[in-house]
């Protein structure tokens, strides 16, 4: 009775045992995997919003309005009856004793003429009378001037200090924007910094988390590849099973079997 042999190819045992617990580990990795919340590997909590510093700047940009009330009090400056809030409130004082200085000694003016016209003999003639009279008008006509020359003072420094107040306050109100603007500029860029350092943590956190979950299923992948290498490069065994051939009297009856049945067929 002849023998069939059957060869198989089989690894070492040790490497045959090393996979078995290599699928059992993977397994058990996969389903882990399956099973984890990705909720707490992405999301809302791993992205950085404005600081401080960004809210701040948001908050003064609502602020860049406020060139307004410079603008008005330019405005107030000017017009033909702007110059009366900046006038002297001692100003006609100032004329009264000036004027009143002016008639003390426009009177004594009038005490050398009367002195003249005694020492000439004509006290109280018709040449004194003209001359007190040239004499009086034109006192008036300088006292005239002088009280319109203090008045027209006046006025100029008023106009003066009403155009100063109105350079002023449109300088501010122009200024105004620009340096709320450049408080603006330096809070972004500060507040830029700051979220873009959180991002980076919360991009380092979220990465963490990441491994973390993944760490399993990256060491039995890491597994796996050695256990290939060690398949790839380790001698393997050769294992020879034997089975025994059927009889010559079986093979014969199974053929008058096989024969027996396509007859009844074709009956």
């Amino acid at each position: 009775m002849a023998e069939v042999q059957q060869t198989q190819v089989l690894p070492a045992p040790f490497i045959e045992a090393a996979g078995k617990t290599y699928l059992d580990d993977l397994t058990k990795a996969v389903g882990g995997i399956k099973e984890l919340d990705l909720s707490k590997l992405y999301g809302q909590q791993f992205v950085a919003g404005p600081g401080a510093l960004t809210t701040q700047a948001e908050q003064l940009a609502g602020g860049l309005g406020g060139y307004q009330p410079y603008l008005q009090a330019a405005a107030a400056a000017t017009g033909p009856q702007a110059y009366q809030q900046y006038m002297s409130p001692y100003q006609q004082d100032v004329i009264g004793t000036t004027l009143q200085q002016y008639d003390i000694q426009a009177q004594k003016g009038l005490g050398a003429l009367a002195q003249q016209a005694i020492q000439s003999g004509a006290f109280g003639g018709g040449r004194q009378g003209v001359a007190e009279a040239e004499y009086r008008s034109q006192s008036d006509l300088n006292r005239a001037a002088l009280q319109a020359q203090l008045l027209q003072q006046g006025f100029g420094q008023a106009q003066q200090l009403a155009g100063q107040q109105y350079s002023q306050q449109l300088g501010l109100a122009q200024a105004q924007p620009s340096l709320v603007g450049q408080q603006i500029s330096g809070l972004s860029a500060l507040g830029a910094g700051q979220q873009a350092q959180q991002q980076a943590q919360l991009g380092a956190q979220q990465q963490l988390a990441y491994q973390q979950a993944y760490q399993p299923l990256q060491a039995v992948q890491t597994l796996g590849s050695g256990i290939t290498g060690l398949i790839a490069g380790y001698p393997q065994k050769d294992v020879v099973a034997t089975t025994p051939s059927q009889s010559p009297l079986a093979s014969g009856l199974g053929v008058a079997s096989t024969l027996a049945g396509i007859y009844g067929l074709v009956k």
